[in-house]
């Protein structure tokens, strides 16, 4: 059983902002595929089948400084190994339109994936990491939560379609093919840069 975690912030003043790419990239996933969420452990959950795999996808609604509150549920309920987990999130030091995907690592000062290794105990589970690039003339917590401009946003429509192609390759393929396919990969000029 996989587990995918999009991070965000719960509430529609939170919906588009920058600091909710997890929510969106699991919402388009959710939307493409037709799944239903249901409430469970103060998290929305949906269940599929990705080839012959069972996954459950996460949005969990405790606000982000708490996100590891319910995704420490979720893991312990359903048994869930660290390695069959894998968590979408936003990375300041990432410019709009590259991805990184990691096996594991810190927390790079965002507070969702601190409080995820605070409480499952570990940094050994796979990050989807989304830039979202970062404006030093703006305060860090009001450019996260600000929303994306029209281009910036065309850029991120980009990056949740190829999204569900790393979702379903995650599932089906070691970890370390999916980051060689796909790490490198501007998607705002859709062509490798390293």
């Amino acid at each position: 059983m996989k587990l995918i975690i999009g991070l965000g912030n719960p509430s529609k003043e939170y919906n588009n902002t920058r600091h909710n790419i997890g929510f969106m990239i699991i919402d388009n996933y959710a939307n493409k595929s037709k799944l239903e969420f249901h409430e469970k452990f103060n998290g929305l959950y949906a269940k599929t089948i990705i080839n012959s795999e069972q996954v459950i996808f996460l949005k969990p609604l405790s606000f982000m400084n708490l996100s590891g509150t319910v995704v420490k549920k979720y893991v312990d309920y359903y048994k869930i190994n660290e390695d069959d987990i894998l968590v979408v999130q936003d990375d300041l030091d990432l410019p709009i339109g590259r991805i990184k995907l990691k096996p594991f690592g810190s927390s790079g000062g965002h507070n969702g994936i601190k409080n995820i290794i605070d409480e499952l105990k570990t940094s050994k589970f796979k990050r989807f990491k989304i830039g979202i690039s970062n404006n030093k003339q703006i305060d860090t917590k009001d450019y996260v939560l600000g929303n994306f401009n029209s281009n910036e946003k065309e850029i991120i429509h980009k990056i949740e379609e190829f999204s569900n192609n790393i979702i379903d390759d995650f599932v089906t393929f070691p970890f370390e093919k999916v980051m060689s396919k796909y790490n490198g990969v501007d998607y705002e000029i859709n062509e490798r840069i390293i």
